[in-house]
């Protein structure tokens, strides 16, 4: 979920009439720390931090950490010296996302209207599940009994009339709680909330509304319109006005796409250190090619993004001649991408290396590169990297790697996580 702001005095129980409200939102209690939490129980109840070096950001953290002020997405150096007492975790990918393809399947189970909008939170409609399984609450009650029997994790769960006030309302119910929002009090419940907490107001949105007068919901709904167009822009203006009386007529659409996939690195010191940036793309580009072959995608476009020590981002993208999901592929355009982009004699603080336009694999045609071309065995390398992924998955990921990062004794000096975040 956002971490935007909740209400202290938004009530707890908004009535239990279900009629009419059948989308639900389930998050995931601070899925990434919960789950690291499953295999180290001795560790239950101590802020637990999930990320990497001082210079990286936190993944997760344990409501224990919370209470300190720490939250997903800041400087671990930061939370470190809020909570200077937390056990730091380092984040095990793969079983976060085998733990959530398990969660995903449990919601299907219910209903195959599911839409996924990250790794740990989903919408549902349950409309066609009633006769079945019951009211909503009763769904959700059996829903949360059988993830937590099964992967030994917490879930909040909001019920209302529409996608946006069942996601206010999950996040109102955490942890490991149930919110019910009634059609009839949609919006009072929305008009005792911040204007933060509306889906889509960021800080510098709250702000902008602030600056005119407008700090909660019931502020927004009561503005002229022409006023909030002038404050946020007209689409703006409209679908925030929408959203403050509670009209979202958005459907859950199960065909959630994967638009991207890609990984990111901090280093520990900036650098300017060549031989350091191409090893980390090198590793970088071969977490993005497995998780394309893991998931059945291949990709047409390889960016790179580039953090310098002025804190500056640079992005470059390139487009491949076919799609694909080889590494090296992805490696050499992203090596090329970096190499060609002027960075003034900056040092290099964070780079990232991104697959995107993605497509299913066997629906996509392949043209042959220049490279397979020339080889007697067009299919020896993604034989070869296919083959590694099955060692990864037997032994773990750290089992095996492109022998350049394998057979490299110098350290890379850097802490590498998938571009998500756990923001439950």
């Amino acid at each position: 979920m956002s971490r935007a702001p909740r209400s202290s005095t938004a009530y707890r129980d908004w009535g239990s009439d279900e009629s009419g409200c059948s989308i639900m939102h389930i998050d995931m209690d601070a899925f990434f720390a919960s789950v690291e939490l499953v295999g180290r129980p001795d560790l239950r109840g101590r802020p637990i931090i999930v990320g990497g070096s001082e210079r990286a950001v936190v993944l997760a953290a344990s409501y224990e950490a919370r209470a300190f002020g720490v939250h997903s997405a800041m400087p671990m150096g930061a939370a470190l010296r809020m909570c200077p007492h937390a056990i730091v975790i380092r984040p095990n990918h793969h079983e976060y996302r085998r733990v959530s393809a398990g969660v995903m399947e449990v919601l299907r189970d219910v209903t195959p209207l599911v839409e996924q909008v990250s790794v740990d939170e989903a919408f549902l409609d349950v409309s066609g599940a009633r006769r079945r399984s019951g009211p909503p609450s009763v769904i959700a009650a059996e829903l949360r009994r059988r993830i937590e029997s099964r992967f030994g994790i917490t879930a909040s769960v909001g019920i209302a009339a529409s996608k946006s006030v069942a996601k206010l309302a999950s996040s109102h119910a955490k942890p490991n709680g149930v919110l019910l929002v009634p059609r009839a009090a949609t919006v009072d419940f929305l008009h005792s909330l911040p204007v933060g907490a509306l889906w889509g107001v960021g800080e510098k949105t709250a702000d902008t509304l602030a600056r005119w007068g407008i700090r909660t919901v019931e502020d927004l709904a009561r503005t002229d319109p022409m006023t909030l167009q002038r404050a946020v822009g007209v689409a703006g203006g409209r679908h925030l006005m929408d959203l403050a009386w509670g009209r979202d007529p958005r459907p859950v659409e199960p065909r959630h796409e994967e638009k991207s996939i890609g990984a990111e690195t901090t280093f520990v010191e900036d650098t300017a250190d060549s031989a350091l940036i191409d090893a980390r793309i090198l590793a970088l580009a071969d977490q993005c090619g497995s998780r394309l072959r893991e998931r059945g995608f291949s990709a047409r476009t390889v960016a790179v993004k580039i953090r310098t020590e002025d804190f500056r981002t640079l992005s470059r993208a390139a487009t491949l001649d076919s799609p694909t999901d080889v590494s090296r592929e992805i490696y050499l355009t992203a090596r090329t991408l970096v190499a060609g982009t002027d960075l003034h004699g900056l040092r290099v603080r964070l780079i990232g290396v991104r697959a995107e336009n993605l497509e299913v694999t066997e629906d996509s045609p392949r043209q042959l590169t220049l490279e397979e071309a020339v080889l007697e065995d067009h299919g020896a390398r993604r034989e070869a990297e296919r083959a590694l992924d099955e060692v990864r998955h037997r032994f773990g990921r750290s089992a095996l790697g492109p022998a350049a990062l394998v057979a490299s004794s110098r350290p890379v000096g850097a802490t590498t996580a998938p571009a998500q975040r756990d923001l439950s």
